[in-house]
């Protein structure tokens, strides 16, 4: 059972047409509702499940700069802007706060790493540093075997992603916007390279512009449309804790702990180097794409063969839109959390951290991330039908970039000059001979 999401109910009437309709009601979609309400459009969100219901929600809830790879750099910089300016969007409690992030380093290969990014970040605007010593120790607080070094970004902090994307669509509805809930989507209705109606499981709304916003589904979404996007599933583990004093109030990244302090008092808790790939036709079907982000970590990752694999078989045929889609099978992926990963990771918290000792895990889940292969995101128009603009793809680091994805998106929608460079975020890339790079620190 997932985590446990404010609720955001469903407006009960369904409008007739929109000006556009976004397709998945996470951080990215809310967010691109909010801003698309403010700039005075008539929109309407659709969500197959409830709001923030899966990788929204089940993220660290980091909010960070550091360690990001520098195609990122603007958009998360303005991301973060947009978080400590919530409040004057109308958005209420996301549980956002600034409390630093730190990535350790315990190789000298890994600090000459942090200081290259340290200055690449700096030339755009942002702010971090490697530090040492007693620098390190006041960050890790009570850490008996803290790192010699690491990388510290004091202006990131975190959110609650239980909370965040229900706050922002209630915002987006306060401005306008409709949110319709346990209503899924199951296609497009085109003529003539255009958009004309988004076909639902209630009826079609008519409109020329869509955003997918849709996750982990996104790349099925497309294929319906005849637009191939490279993008396979993770599974990632997280855990929350009974409430806890002392330690790091930092987030903390360092081996197998990842941490951070939660609003009710605990801690989030993930290993910080364990993810498991769910083998699925398309592992086999983009095997050369991701090949390169594969050998890059593969250390980093498990792979798993099981009923995932012949659920997609089942799923992968497309479906005429008067009947019923995978998207109404699974209303919310849920897949089963990984306690192993999280055994390890409390073993260490425990012996490092004396003021952890009666620290205990009091519920666990698993989440669905949606990686490309060069681990970054495509938020992009898609040349073969005009009106629909994709943003997904953002391979477990979408929840801190969440509003400057959906302030990009606005821009493409209505056709403003892009707030920062998209280029690096075009869905052509993977097409076009470009051959990105999987993401880096530089």
């Amino acid at each position: 059972m997932g985590p446990q999401v404010d609720p955001v109910a469903s407006d009960i009437a369904m409008p007739a047409e929109a000006d556009v309709v976004i397709i998945g009601g996470g951080i990215i979609g809310t967010s691109s509702a909010l801003y698309l309400a403010e700039r005075g459009l008539k929109v309407v969100l659709l969500e197959k499940g409830h709001v923030g219901g899966e990788q929204s929600s089940r993220n660290w809830g980091w909010v960070r700069q550091a360690d990001r790879d520098p195609r990122e750099f603007d958009l998360i910089r303005e991301a973060l802007r947009l978080w400590r300016e919530m409040g004057a969007h109308g958005v209420g409690n996301t549980g956002f706060r600034e409390t630093g992030i730190f990535f350790a380093a315990r190789k000298s290969g890994d600090v000459d790493g942090y200081r290259a990014w340290v200055k690449a970040a700096a030339d755009h605007g942002i702010g971090a540093e490697v530090i040492e010593g007693d620098a390190v120790r006041a960050v890790m607080k009570d850490d008996l075997s803290p790192p010699p070094a690491g990388l510290w970004c004091p202006s990131d902090g975190c959110a609650e992603p239980q909370k965040a994307a229900p706050a922002i669509a209630l915002a987006a509805r306060a401005k306008g916007a409709v949110i319709v809930t346990d209503c899924a989507v199951r296609g497009l209705e085109t003529a003539v390279g255009e958009i004309v109606s988004v076909v639902t499981e209630r009826g079609a709304i008519k409109t020329k512009r869509v955003v997918l916003a849709a996750g982990a589904w996104s790349r099925r979404f497309l294929k319906d449309l005849g637009v191939t996007l490279p993008q396979l599933k993770m599974r990632s583990t997280v855990s929350r804790t009974n409430p806890v004093s002392g330690g790091p109030d930092a987030g903390i990244w360092d081996d197998v702990i990842g941490i951070r302090k939660r609003a009710d008092g605990g801690l989030t808790v993930a290993n910080g180097v364990a993810n498991v790939a769910d083998l699925t036709p398309d592992h086999v079907r983009f095997t050369l794409d991701f090949l390169p982000a594969l050998l890059a970590d593969w250390q980093h990752v498990s792979l798993s063969f099981g009923s995932r694999f012949f659920r997609e078989i089942d799923d992968w045929p497309t479906k005429p839109l008067d009947k019923t889609s995978p998207y109404e099978r699974t209303r919310v992926l849920d897949p089963k959390p990984d306690v192993r990963f999280l055994r390890r990771t409390m073993t260490e918290l425990k012996r490092r951290f004396p003021s952890f000792q009666d620290t205990r895990i009091v519920q666990a889940w698993a989440g669905y991330i949606d990686v490309t292969p060069d681990v970054v995101p495509v938020i992009s128009e898609v040349d073969s039908l005009s009106g629909l603009v994709v943003a997904t793809g953002f391979s477990g680091h979408g929840f801190g970039i969440g509003p400057g994805a959906g302030w990009l998106v606005a821009d493409l929608v209505t056709g403003t000059t892009p707030f920062v460079d998209p280029t690096h975020f075009r869905l052509s890339r993977f097409s076009d001979g470009s051959k990105p790079k999987p993401a880096s620190r530089l």
